[in-house]
């Protein structure tokens, strides 16, 4: 249980004479109550030094997440020390509203924080050390007087040193223990307040005894008769100033027991006090006459010397007289000392109505300010609340356009896609661009591929395998991609679509495809591709000059009517001789056409935006490569390399620069490839070096194919031609029918046999075939037989044609 104690600390003698306030309140809402009653009770008495003392239990436990509190010297010492600062921080957290509320008022405050089980105990201790004189603490509704010592209150007030004034406030009320020198006060000083303990009413019975004495012995210099008169007049006065002093005590003993604070009327207090102050004021005059007895003997002798008294004769009338004045004086005192009193009371009335007018007032100006705050706020409530409500109307005003906007750019959409298929409709039907092709099915594929024979395969390309078969006694080429996954789908569907609309002598003839597996079926070029024929992989015969001069003019206007179709541009984007096909007579033919670009005719420029290059790295367009764009001018650089590999038979990299150091070193004979027979020296430096320009690293300084790069190559493949016909004339002899060939030497055959699986070969090269292998070697399946026969009418046919060359 906590408890807050404010104490004077300007003296530290026991019975100090300025005496500060004491406060003792719990740390709640309520103490902020009590506070503030002894903040407006003692700080006009000039009583400004408080001292708050807050007593809490000693730390024995930690408590865990769990709930769980373990005793202190089982928890590290980290732990409880931290816990002991979170706990110190928590009280001055509490302490501190308390604080600022003196300060505000400018008083000076200390704050003690003591750490005990009992506080009772240490609020004494303090108490007794400090040598504190007014006590202020909180308690029940009872107050410490009717809690039978029940309450902390009760037990804090009791164990409190008697020099010590304890006062107990709760809900309104008060409840005084006064201290031991507040009751000698009362005993030694007539002007104090009256005594709330019973020893003032033996003290008044005692002091009335001795007047008593007194008036006894005054009575004694006079008659009997006037004696006795004096006695019963001044006997029943006191009985009667001793009932109203007796009122009196009672009435202050239970205002100190229980006192309304703020909440009794204000005329009801006021008459109350006129009634105090009267009954004070006669208790006073009695006081004042019952305890000057030789004053009041004086006056009799000056009374008895006066001539009225010699005038008197009759001792009764004297009796009688005397007896009267005296109550006239004592009459006189009494109702002096209340006049005196209503003034002190008219005094402490008027300030105390000055300072609640200034209070009032004060409290006015403050709810003035609070209205007219209010009124601002309201205002501002009002602005913002009609701030809001525009704000809702233009956002639903944006919804409503909104929401129109996309109805409208939906109706606009649709009906861009309508007339985007209305217009493919068109183009379709104008151009006759329905896809023609041939389609196969998977079993024909794999029936005719001997379920992809190895030994069928004729290619390996990085999206699929080549194989050599028949489809309806036609000797083809299928490809067959590795999956059918997005990207090889696209490039299926790229090379489907632009080879079944397009014819070109130059370009790979499509004969079918199988769209369901991704196959498709081409026409077979008897003599490979150009990357094996020129680099020597197969051991085959190499490719005359004049050839090579062909292949360039061919490949270039096969790039040129790509490069001019109609109605959109197409961009091969991976031309290498790999990619160029030989025939029979060495006739190219461009394929892979799967990584062809279609560019858009509607676009103001021929390049296209690509952020993923794709091709072959040597043979990539560098700009291509730097900003994704492309444009017919990358196959011009991919055909300036082929060019040169053409006149080279090297490989591609860094190849640019050994022809240009060649060149500039006159050296250009000695990187020539020299299978390819005796160059022509000033033809094959213009090829040079249009393979050079073609291949220039900026797009703007290659040459255009068609107006430049064709008219070139169709001056230099006149030459080629007649150098073809001087070579044909001179040593070349008329090749034979391929019919003539065995399938096995690709030589002429002179003893040609037919084999089990219908085909013909030479005798000496089947036998040989046979001893090692019990399959075909044109269908790579097993032969029911290995008999040959004769075949006689091809023999001759053979020795005929032999003949005629003779």
């Amino acid at each position: 249980m906590d408890r807050i104690q404010e104490t004077d600390q300007s003296n530290k003698t026991r019975y100090s004479s300025s005496s500060a306030v004491a406060l003792a309140i719990k740390g709640s809402k309520k103490s902020k109550y009590v506070v503030q009653w002894a903040l407006n009770k003692f700080v006009p008495e000039g009583m400004i030094i408080f001292k708050l003392i807050h007593v809490h239990a000693g730390i024995i436990g930690v408590p865990t997440p769990l709930g769980v509190v373990l005793p202190v010297s089982q928890v590290r010492n980290d732990v409880a020390a931290a816990y002991k600062k979170e706990v110190e921080h928590q009280i001055n957290q509490m302490v501190l509203p308390f604080k600022k509320m003196c300060e505000q008022r400018k008083v000076h405050v200390d704050v003690v924080l003591i750490e005990s089980d009992d506080v009772a105990s240490a609020v004494a201790e303090e108490v007794t050390k400090d040598a504190i004189t007014k006590l202020v603490i909180g308690a029940s509704s009872g107050g410490i007087f009717k809690s039978k010592q029940k309450s902390m209150s009760a037990k804090i007030s009791v164990r409190t040193p008697r020099f010590c004034t304890v006062y107990a406030v709760s809900k309104g009320n008060l409840s005084i223990r006064p201290s031991d020198m507040q009751i000698d006060e009362t005993i030694t000083d007539d002007t104090s307040e009256i005594s709330f303990s019973s020893s003032s009413s033996s003290n008044y019975t005692s002091t009335t005894q001795t007047d008593s004495g007194s008036v006894a012995s005054y009575a004694a210099l006079h008659t009997s008769s006037l004696a006795t008169q004096r006695f019963q007049a001044l006997s029943n006065m006191n009985q009667t100033l001793l009932s109203t002093t007796h009122g009196l005590n009672e009435t202050n003993h239970s205002r100190g027991q229980s006192i309304d604070l703020g909440r009794e009327n204000p005329a009801t207090s006021s008459a109350r006090n006129s009634d105090f102050g009267r009954a004070l004021s006669r208790a006073s005059s009695y006081r004042s006459i019952v305890s000057d007895p030789e004053s009041w003997i004086n006056d009799q002798n000056c009374l008895k010397g006066s001539p009225v008294a010699t005038k008197l004769s009759s001792p009764n009338r004297q009796e009688n007289f005397t007896l009267e004045l005296e109550k006239l004086r004592i009459e006189l005192r009494h109702f002096q000392g209340m006049h005196a009193v209503a003034q002190t009371e008219n005094i402490d009335a008027s300030r105390k109505l000055n300072e609640l007018s200034k209070r009032r007032s004060g409290e006015s100006m403050k709810m003035k300010e609070i209205i007219a705050k209010e009124e601002v706020a309201n205002e501002l409530a009002t602005q913002q609340r009609e701030k809001y409500e525009a704000a809702a109307r233009e956002a639903e005003y944006l919804k409503e356009c909104a929401e129109r906007e996309a109805a409208e750019r939906k109706e606009t959409e649709l009906k861009a896609i309508r007339a985007a298929k209305e217009k493919e409709k068109l183009e379709d039907a104008l151009s006759g661009s329905t896809l023609q092709y041939r389609k196969f099915t998977w079993d024909e594929i794999v029936l005719a591929t001997s379920s992809f024979s190895e030994e069928l395969k004729i290619g390996m390309g990085a999206y699929g395998m080549v194989y050599k078969c028949t489809l309806h006694h036609t000797t083809v080429a299928v490809k067959v991609l590795h999956s059918a996954g997005i990207s090889q789908n696209k490039q299926f569907q790229q090379e489907l679509e632009i080879l079944s609309r397009i014819r070109h002598p130059n370009l790979l003839l499509l004969l079918g495809a199988c769209s369901d597996h991704g196959c498709l079926v081409y026409e077979y070029m008897e003599n490979g591709n150009l990357e094996d024929r020129l680099l020597q992989k197969n051991s085959n015969n190499p490719i005359p000059w004049f050839e090579r001069f062909r292949i360039a003019w061919e490949v270039a206007s096969a790039l040129s009517f790509l490069h001019s179709s109609k109605p959109q541009p197409i961009i091969h984007r991976d031309l290498k001789p790999a990619n160029i096909l030989l025939g029979r007579n060495l006739v190219s033919k461009i394929g892979d056409i799967g990584l062809s670009t279609i560019l858009n005719s509607d676009e103001l420029s021929t390049m296209y935006k690509d952020t993923a290059p794709v091709g072959t790295l040597s043979y990539i367009d560098p700009e291509y490569q730097r900003s994704g764009l492309i444009s017919t001018k990358s196959d011009v650089y991919a055909f300036g390399l082929v060019m040169l590999q053409l006149l080279t038979a090297k490989p591609a990299i860094a190849l640019t620069h050994v022809v240009e150091m060649a060149i500039e070193g006159g050296n250009l004979t000695d990187i020539l490839d020299p299978k390819a027979g005796s160059w022509p020296f000033q033809e094959t430096l213009d090829l040079a070096r249009l393979a050079l320009s073609c291949a220039e690293l900026r797009r703007k300084d290659r040459p255009d194919l068609k107006d430049h790069v064709l008219p070139i190559l169709e001056r230099l493949k006149e030459v080629s031609d007649r150098a073809h016909h001087s070579a044909s004339m001179i040593t070349i002899k008329p090749k034979p029918p391929n019919h003539f060939i065995c399938p096995i030497l690709q030589d002429l055959m002179d003893d040609p046999c037919v084999a089990a699986d219908g085909y013909t070969y030479n005798r000496n090269a089947i036998e040989k075939w046979l001893e090692e292998n019990e399959k075909s070697p044109m269908t790579n399946m097993d032969l029911p037989h290995k008999l040959l026969i004769p075949n006689y009418t091809l023999l001759s046919a053979i020795l005929e044609w032999k003949s005629k060359e003779i």
